[in-house]
């Protein structure tokens, strides 16, 4: 089931969260400092192309915590907000409703995604 759901996912808007993870990460990559960054957007583009079957753990120390504070600043609230919006306009019907709540997974983690887990 979630091999059916991720291809649906994908052709109906998990390309463009996903391109806009991959977006961010290049944007990130551009610094030196920001390379750690935009490597773990990398990684979490593969989650936002492909969502279904797989669970976020939350966690982290300090230099997470300061990532976090960073990446909120400067690209979690974009990615966060068209994943709501993208969410609220897909639970409009019964079955897109799995599908927002994908949207609204993505866009708790682009709130803060440094010290997460992708299971």
């Amino acid at each position: 089931m979630s091999c059916l759901g991720n291809v649906l996912w994908f052709v109906f808007g998990g390309v463009w969260q996903g391109l806009g993870w991959t977006l961010a990460g290049l944007l990130w990559c551009i610094t030196v400092v920001g390379i750690p960054i935009g490597m773990q957007c990398f990684k979490l583009a593969g989650l936002a192309f492909f969502p279904f079957g797989k669970e976020v753990r939350y966690g982290g120390g300090a230099p997470s915590l300061i990532a976090n504070l960073f990446w909120l600043l400067l690209s979690g609230l974009p990615l966060a907000l068209a994943a709501v919006v993208n969410g609220a306009l897909l639970c409009v019907t019964i079955v897109g409703v799995p599908f927002g709540l994908q949207c609204f997974k993505l866009a708790k983690l682009a709130l803060m995604p440094f010290g997460a887990q992708v299971d």
